[in-house]
C-alpha cells in the first residue's frame, strides 16, 4: 500500500519512485521543508524556472493565524515578478486604513498620540513613490500563504501536508530527506539534489545542520489573541492599523500588562498582541475567559467581541552564522528569528527565496557553476543579522514611550501621578511631554524605514565591484534606517525608473524590464556594442540578457531624467542586473572591446 500512495505522488509530478524493502523514494529536483512565506516563495520562484519539486508541511494547511501582515516594497517586487504582485494587491488592505500608528488608553478612549505610517506621511510619499512601482500592503499571512502555495502547486510542485521532516542525508550527487505521512504513518524518503530548511524558529534542519546560532537575550514571552469584533465606530476619525494600547491608571492583570491592538481584516477581525508584565513567564495560562475580560477593557466600551485563537511566542535575538552546508540550503525564520517589529518578517523571508532561487536554476540548468551557490549565504546573511538587530532595536525603542507615559513605574500610584502630570503646566509635565514627544518621533525608524526595507548591498563573487575610482563608492546617507537613496553601486537593488517610448505609449519601470529569469543590460547613446557582444555571451554561456538603451531616440525615453540622475556613468557606459534585479556590474564607459568586457564579468558573477 505505501508504494503504490507513493508512486502516486511521482506520477503526479512528473518523477520516479523506487522502493527498498518496506522504504519507498521518490525522487524529485528539490525537496522544500515548510510551506510558509519562505518555503512556498521559494517554490514559487523556483518552478517559474520550470524547477519541479515536493513541499513537505508538518501542519494539515496553510497559517491558521494572520502572523505576519506588512508586505514591503522589496516583497513587492519579487512577487512582480511572476505576476504574484496583482493578487496580493487584490487580497490586501491598503491606503487610509495604513495612515496611522496610535498611543492610546483604549480602543474607545482618549489618545495619547499618532504617527503617520507606511509612506503615508506627506512629507515623505514622494520618496515611497520614487522608490518602488510597488506599494507596501496590509496582507495578512492566512491570505499570502494560500496564494503562494496555489501557483507552487499549479507550476511544478507538490505539497504534502500532515508530513513530519525526521532527517537527511547527503552525498556529492544528492539529498535524501527521510518524512512522515503522520496520517497513514508512513514513513518514505525523498531523494534530490537540493533540500531547503523552512522550517521556521524551531528548525529540525538547522539542528542536523548545527550551524552556531548568535543568539541575544530574548523580550519574553508574547500572546496573540485573535479577536472578532466589529469596531468600525471606533476608527472612523482614528484610522490606523496599529493601535498601542497603555492603562497606566489602571491596574492589569499579568498576562495583560499592554497590548499592539492590530488590524487583520478592516474593522471586524484583530490580533490583540499582549505583553505580560515585565518578568512574567507565563507560568499560569489565563483561561479564555480572562482573555477576554481583558481584551474587552482595551476595547473600551461595550463592543461585543469574540476570541478565535490564541498564540503565545518569544521575542528573539537569533541569527545564523551561515545559512547553507553543502547541498542543504536554509531561510526564512530557520536562520533569522526576531519580533514583528519595522514588518520585516514574511518580507525577508521571500527575499531570501528570492536571491536563492535564480542561483539555483542555474546551477540546475548548467547557467552557473555550484560556486555560485556560497554567495546565498555570504549575501543574505549580512541582511539577516541586520533586520533581527532593527527589529529588536524598534522594540527598544518603545520603552522611551512607555516611561514618558509612566506604564513602566512600579506603583499604580505613581503610573497614575505621572500620567496625570502630562496635562500640567509643571516640570515634571513639561519634561514627559517633551519625551513622548522625541520617543514617538523616533519610532518613526519602525514606520517609516524605507531603508531598512529598500537598503540592502551585496557583497560577494556575484557582484564585481567598480574598478573605475571616478565611479561613485559611497552614498552619503544621513539615516541608512529611515532613508533609501537609490544607486547603481553593484550590490545594490536595481533603481525603479519609469521610463517610456518616443511615441508615449505607457510608463514602464526599470523593474519591469528586469528579471524574469534573466540578466539586463541598460546603456545609452553610444553603447551600441553593447547589443551584439550581450547577444555573442548570451549565446555562448546560455544565459538569457536583453538589452535596452535608454536616451534620447533610444529603445526607452528617460521623460523626467530619473534615469540620468541615477544611473551614475555615462551614456555609452551599462548597469549589469542579475535575475534577482541587482547590480552585478557597471561600467562608466563602453568598453574598446565590449564583447571580452561582459563576458569576463559573467563569467565570473556566474561562477564559469
Amino acid at each position: 500500500m505505501a508504494p503504490q500512495s507513493i508512486s502516486s505522488i511521482a506520477a503526479v509530478n512528473g518523477d520516479s519512485a523506487t522502493t527498498n524493502g518496506d522504504v519507498a523514494t521518490v525522487q524529485t529536483d528539490v525537496v522544500i521543508v515548510g510551506a510558509g512565506p519562505a518555503g512556498a516563495s521559494l517554490a514559487c520562484f523556483l518552478s517559474s524556472y520550470g524547477i519541479k519539486g515536493i513541499i513537505v508541511d508538518l501542519n494539515s494547511t496553510s497559517a491558521d493565524t494572520p502572523r505576519a501582515h506588512i508586505t514591503s516594497m522589496a516583497a513587492m517586487e519579487c512577487l512582480r515578478d511572476i505576476g504574484l504582485d496583482v493578487v496580493a494587491d487584490k487580497l490586501a488592505t491598503k491606503g487610509d486604513c495604513m495612515m496611522h500608528t496610535r498611543w492610546a488608553h483604549s480602543m474607545a478612549g482618549r489618545e495619547y498620540a499618532r504617527i503617520y505610517s507606511w509612506g503615508n506621511d506627506p512629507r515623505r510619499k514622494g520618496e515611497y513613490e520614487r522608490a518602488s512601482p510597488c506599494a507596501p500592503v496590509d496582507l495578512p499571512q492566512t491570505l499570502l500563504e494560500p496564494e503562494l502555495v496555489r501557483y507552487a502547486t499549479l507550476n511544478g510542485f507538490q505539497i504534502r501536508w500532515n508530513t513530519e521532516y525526521l532527517s537527511f542525508e547527503q552525498d556529492a550527487d544528492g539529498v535524501t530527506a527521510h518524512v512522515r505521512d503522520n496520517i497513514t504513518k508512513v514513513t518514505y524518503a525523498v531523494k534530490a539534489k537540493y533540500l531547503f530548511g523552512a522550517d521556521g524558529a524551531r528548525s529540525k534542519i538547522m539542528t542536523q545542520l548545527d550551524i552556531p546560532l548568535e543568539k541575544h537575550p530574548g523580550g519574553g514571552p508574547a500572546i496573540n489573541v485573535l479577536v472578532k469584533a466589529d469596531l468600525s465606530h471606533l476608527v472612523k476619525h482614528r484610522m490606523g492599523n496599529l493601535h498601542w494600547i497603555m492603562q497606566p491608571d489602571r491596574e492589569h492583570p499579568e498576562f495583560g500588562w499592554m497590548s499592539i491592538v492590530r488590524m487583520v481584516k478592516p474593522w471586524h477581525e484583530w490580533m490583540f498582541i499582549l505583553f505580560p508584565s515585565p518578568g512574567s513567564d507565563l507560568s499560569r495560562r489565563p483561561s479564555k475567559e480572562e482573555y477576554l475580560g481583558r481584551v474587552k477593557e482595551l476595547i473600551g466600551d461595550d463592543t461585543p467581541a469574540e476570541i478565535l485563537r490564541v498564540n503565545v511566542w518569544n521575542i528573539n535575538e537569533i541569527v545564523a552564522e551561515t545559512y547553507s552546508k553543502d547541498r542543504v540550503y536554509c531561510l526564512g525564520d530557520a536562520v533569522h528569528r526576531h519580533p514583528p517589529f519595522n514588518g520585516l518578517g514574511s518580507n525577508t523571508c521571500i527575499q531570501d527565496a528570492f536571491n536563492l532561487a535564480w542561483k539555483i536554476a542555474y546551477v540546475m540548468q548548467n547557467k552557473a557553476g555550484p560556486e555560485i551557490l556560497s554567495t546565498y549565504s555570504q549575501e543574505r546573511q549580512p541582511v539577516g543579522k541586520s533586520i533581527v538587530k532593527r527589529a529588536n532595536d524598534g522594540f527598544r525603542d518603545h520603552a522611551h514611550i512607555w516611561n514618558a507615559i509612566g506604564i513602566t513605574l512600579p506603583t499604580l500610584a505613581e503610573r497614575k501621578a505621572l500620567l496625570s502630570e502630562l496635562a500640567t503646566n509643571s516640570q515634571v509635565g513639561r519634561t514627559s511631554r517633551k519625551k513622548l514627544q522625541e520617543a514617538i518621533a523616533q519610532s518613526e525608524h519602525e514606520f517609516h524605514g524605507l531603508g531598512i526595507e529598500m537598503n540592502q548591498v551585496y557583497a560577494s563573487s556575484a557582484i564585481q565591484a567598480d574598478q573605475d575610482p571616478s565611479l561613485k563608492q559611497t552614498l552619503e546617507n544621513s539615516d541608512v534606517v529611515l532613508y533609501h537613496i537609490p544607486s547603481t553601486i553593484p550590490g545594490r537593488r536595481l533603481p525603479h525608473v519609469w521610463l517610456n517610448t518616443a511615441v508615449p505609449s505607457g510608463l514602464v519601470s526599470t523593474i519591469d524590464l528586469a528579471g524574469k529569469g534573466g540578466f539586463t543590460l541598460f546603456t545609452g547613446i553610444g553603447g551600441e556594442a553593447w547589443k551584439p557582444a550581450a547577444a555573442k555571451i548570451s549565446e555562448q554561456l546560455g544565459v538569457p540578457i536583453r538589452v535596452y538603451s535608454i536616451g534620447f531616440d533610444q529603445d526607452y525615453e528617460d521623460p523626467y531624467f530619473d534615469w540620468m540622475r541615477v544611473r551614475e556613468i555615462e551614456d555609452s557606459g551599462c548597469v549589469l542586473c542579475r535575475p534577482d534585479r541587482f547590480v552585478g556590474w557597471r561600467t562608466k564607459a563602453v568598453a574598446e572591446n565590449a564583447e571580452d568586457a561582459l563576458g569576463k564579468v559573467l563569467k565570473a558573477i556566474l561562477s564559469k
